[in-house]
C-alpha cells in the first residue's frame, strides 16, 4: 500500500506521564506513535487538543523542536492538558488517568477538509468522551480513503466493550495485548483460535496480539500466523510505551511495504530498546538510527 504520497494521521490523546519519582514525561499512545513516526521520516499529522497551560505549552515546544506539525493540535481554554499518574506494581505500569482533559474535547469543525490518504491511527482512550468521539466519526466520514489502524489500549474505567466492537468494525488492522483479547470476550484457550474468531467477526485484515516476554503474534485474514519473540533485555527501566513503539514501527513498515516478518522483527527490537529508558519519547534522533 506504500507510495511516495502515503500519509499517516494520528488521532487522540497527548498528555504527561507522571512517575512516582516526580518525573513528568510526554506521553499518550497516539502522541508516542506520532513522535516515533516523525523520527522515522513519515511526517504524521497529529490531531489532538491541549489546555492553555504550562503543560500544553511544553507539548507545543517539544513538537516544534522535533519538527512535528502542530497545525491540528487544538488549544482549549476550558480544559487542562491531560495527565496520567503512573505507579509501577510488580514491574508493570498502572495508570490513573485524569478525566475531562483537553483531548476529550477535540472540535470536529477544526479538522474538516483534511483531504488525507493513507493510514488513520487511533486508540480507545481518546474516544471516551462524546465530543472527541463525534470528531473522530466525522473524520472517518470525510476521509473514507483512510485505512484505520486501531490500537486498542484498554484503560479502566474508560472503555465499554460495545464501543470497542464499533471501532473494530471500521479497522483494517487491530493491535491489542493478550489480556485485552480476553477482556473483549475472545477467550478460547487456544490463542490462535481466539484471534481467528475476532478476525472473522470484524473482518480484520491483520490482527497483532502482544504477549509480553512471549513476544508478538500476528494473524492474517488468510489464516496465516507469524510470531516473533523478543531478545532478553536485562536493564529494563520501565515498560511504558513499549507497545506504542511496536505500533509505530509496524505502521512505518506498512507504509514502506516491508515484508510482515521484517516488520515484526524490527518492531520487536525497537520496543526492546524503548524499555531501556524512562518514558516513551526519546528526544535524541540518534536513538532511531538503526531503525530508519
Amino acid at each position: 500500500m506504500a507510495n511516495d504520497d502515503a500519509k499517516v494521521v494520528i488521532f487522540g490523546e497527548v498528555l504527561f506521564d507522571c512517575f512516582p519519582t516526580g518525573e513528568k514525561v510526554l506521553g499518550g499512545a497516539p502522541f508516542n506513535v506520532a513522535w516515533h513516526l516523525q523520527a522515522l521520516g513519515n511526517s504524521p499529522r497529529f490531531i489532538s487538543s491541549i489546555g492553555e497551560d504550562n503543560l500544553g505549552q511544553k507539548i507545543l515546544s517539544a513538537m516544534e523542536e522535533w519538527g512535528m506539525d502542530t497545525g491540528l493540535v487544538q488549544r482549549d481554554p476550558e480544559h487542562p492538558t491531560g495527565q496520567v499518574q503512573i505507579s509501577i506494581i510488580e514491574g508493570e505500569p498502572q495508570y490513573t488517568i485524569s478525566p475531562d482533559c483537553a483531548y476529550d474535547f477535540i472540535d470536529e469543525k477544526a479538522i474538516s477538509n483534511l483531504n488525507a490518504g493513507g493510514i488513520l491511527y487511533h486508540g480507545s482512550l481518546g474516544l471516551r468522551n462524546a465530543v472527541s468521539r463525534q470528531a473522530f466519526m466525522q473524520l472517518m466520514l470525510q476521509n473514507p480513503q483512510l485505512s484505520v489502524f486501531l490500537d486498542v489500549n484498554l484503560r479502566a474505567p474508560w472503555w465499554q466493550k460495545e464501543d470497542v466492537y464499533t471501532w473494530m468494525k471500521h479497522a483494517r488492522w487491530v493491535k491489542l495485548n493478550q489480556d485485552e483479547l480476553r477482556l473483549l470476550g475472545f477467550s478460547d484457550p487456544d490463542i490462535r483460535q481466539a484471534m481467528t474468531n475476532l478476525q472473522a467477526q470484524f473482518q480484520i485484515e491483520q490482527l497483532i496480539v502482544t504477549r509480553g516476554e512471549q513476544g508478538a503474534l500476528l494473524g492474517t485474514n488468510d489464516g496465516m500466523f507469524h510470531t516473533i519473540k523478543p531478545a532478553v533485555v536485562s536493564d529494563v527501566v520501565d515498560t511504558v510505551g513499549a507497545g506504542d513503539a511496536f505500533t509505530a514501527i509496524f505502521i512505518h513498515g506498512l507504509l514502506a511495504s516491508w515484508p510482515v516478518v521484517d516488520i515484526l522483527d524490527i518492531a520487536q527490537r525497537f520496543a526492546g530498546k524503548i524499555i531501556m529508558q524512562r518514558g516513551a519519547t526519546p528526544a535524541d534522533i540518534e536513538f532511531y538510527q538503526d531503525f530508519v
